[in-house]
């Protein structure tokens, strides 16, 4: 069975959705957002020891601390590939960025290889289940662009604002914008 509960955020950014098992935190997005269509929304609320262990990870976080723990979660159809994606992003200290070439540089070299592809780092950092905890929003592209965001821009904005980023070094196209 899959459960969730619903997270009231500070003003500023879209409330958010949490999945879980009954143990694991196994997703957790913003209302309203691209990445709603890649969970199970139709399931039974119910107040979980896992969400308030989530609830307080965010609330550390929104009250502008790095918390200093990870909520348990589970991510289905894990590759290896999208765990080492995810090693990355884990390793994003707050407030600060990665560029997508920036991962994928990384990963070519652990793995031995002369290049890897920015576009396949992109699709496993939009694969991404477990927004903020696992901080997709700290991946941006390497000329500032603040693209690929499924949880939306505004909220992405807001997240990299809210980590205290100099934000005139990054701009939203006109594609993003919609």
């Amino acid at each position: 069975m899959i459960y969730k509960y619903i997270y009231k955020t500070p003003d500023g950014f879209d409330d958010m959705v949490m999945n879980s098992d009954g143990e694991y935190l196994t997703g957790l997005w913003f209302i309203g957002s691209k990445d709603e269509l890649k969970h199970v929304t139709d399931c039974t609320l119910k107040d979980l020891p896992i969400f308030k262990e989530t609830r307080e990870w965010l609330d550390i976080y929104f009250g502008g601390k790095n918390p200093d723990f990870m909520p348990k979660y589970k991510i289905h159809n894990l590759t290896p590939f999208r765990q080492e994606v995810i090693d990355i992003m884990n390793s994003i200290p707050f407030g600060q960025t990665l560029t997508y070439r920036d991962i994928s540089k990384i990963i070519a070299k652990n793995r031995g290889l002369k290049r890897m592809s920015s576009q396949a780092v992109g699709g496993a950092v939009g694969w991404n289940p477990i927004c903020i905890i696992i901080p997709c929003h700290r991946v941006v592209g390497s000329n500032g662009n603040l693209t690929g965001y499924g949880g939306g821009m505004k909220n992405k904005v807001a997240l990299l604002t809210h980590e205290k980023n100099d934000m005139e070094r990054y701009f939203v196209s006109k594609k993003q914008r919609g």
